[in-house]
């Protein structure tokens, strides 16, 4: 990982880096921050002769050497730095809350747009709306295109930001064009390295963020923050993890709750968690207590299932979304217990 001394590096002196370390078979890849770039260096970096070269150049600070299968991901990366903002938040300063429909049904579009004036209301700074929808069965309803105008024009009429999962390169581009904030991969997806590639490609040198789940079958953590790499390696860092639960199930909920994988997760990332608790549990009565629960281990946020009329509902909705009033009492919850649980800020003691 290169260090510059300014912010970013001019034309010329990113060729004459690009340079150098083309002589020893690596690549130079920009990772663009708000504030500054770093530069990763893509193949083998242990050539102490090509490190000493970088290193010489006037311009640059120091070279980062970051012995992990995921030197960007890894929570000593330069770019744990830098700060994710999504709906007037700070993620890891204060508790995210993404809410909205399973499945946006395009035969009632109403219904999504009072669920997503009700999860404003109830608190919430984020829209999720599926347009898309991976289905096991073939015949089940699979997700229409109409469907994102309709969670475009709630993005307009409620100002928050919205999300959506994509599947292959012509929902990337639907997604991407109409100005979807965020992109979701789904678990289905976690592990699908060619997705993975083109969603990285599609959002570098965007603002675009990106929801990534924990895969399905068990997926390990080293397997969930390399599948972040994939996007990240393309220059924009912009990646958030979500736990979803994993198979095979626990008796009794739709998967296997996998909250407590937050602080482990912490410990290796620098990448903000943001916590699934619906498709976790799969009930809606049980999904406010495993919420709190991704909160207690350190949760940077959440992602819920909610609709104004649940039981109305196509896709998940009828089983797992909360209605704008268990939401609201949620958020109210939720928020109280990340005030207790979050780590004060560090002061720095001043010389007497």
């Amino acid at each position: 990982m290169i260090i510059p001394k300014p912010n970013r590096l001019t034309p010329p002196q990113l060729a004459e880096v690009t340079d150098i370390a083309s002589a020893f078979g690596c690549k130079i890849q920009p990772i663009v921050g708000a504030v500054r770039s770093i530069y990763a260096i893509v193949g083998d970096e242990r050539d102490d002769l090509m490190i000493n070269r970088l290193e010489g150049l006037a311009y640059i600070d120091r070279i980062d050497r970051i012995q992990s299968p995921f030197k960007l991901m890894d929570r000593r990366s330069d770019l744990a730095t830098g700060r994710l903002q999504l709906g007037g938040v700070t993620l890891g300063e204060e508790l995210l809350v993404i809410a909205g429909q399973c499945t946006i049904d395009p035969k009632n579009p109403n219904y999504f747009l009072e669920t997503a004036h009700a999860v404003k209301e109830a608190g919430a700074q984020a829209l999720r709306g599926g347009v898309w929808k991976p289905r096991t069965n073939p015949y089940s309803f699979q997700g229409d295109s109409r469907s994102l105008e309709i969670l475009m024009d709630a993005a307009r009429r409620t100002g928050l930001p919205v999300v959506a999962e994509v599947m292959e390169q012509e929902h990337i581009n639907l997604a991407l064009d109409a100005g979807v904030h965020v992109l979701q991969i789904g678990a289905r997806n976690a592990l699908n390295y060619s997705l993975l590639r083109q969603v990285g490609r599609a959002i570098a040198g965007r603002d675009t963020a990106v929801l990534l789940k924990r895969g399905l079958h068990l997926g390990t953590l080293n397997e969930f923050i390399s599948a972040a790499e994939y996007i990240v390696s393309f220059g924009n860092p912009n990646v958030i993890l979500c736990p979803r639960g994993t198979a095979p199930a626990l008796d009794g909920y739709r998967n296997h709750p996998d909250e407590s994988i937050t602080p482990l997760l912490k410990e290796k990332t620098w990448a903000p968690v943001v916590v699934d608790p619906s498709h976790s549990v799969g009930k809606a009565a049980y999904v406010p207590a495993c919420a709190l629960a991704a909160v207690a281990y350190g949760a940077d946020g959440l992602c819920v299932e909610a609709h104004v009329q649940p039981s109305r509902g196509i896709g998940d909705d009828p089983k797992q979304a909360v209605t704008p009033d268990v939401l609201a009492a949620l958020i109210r919850q939720a928020r109280a217990l990340r005030a207790i649980v979050k780590p004060p800020p560090v002061v720095a003691e001043v010389a007497s």
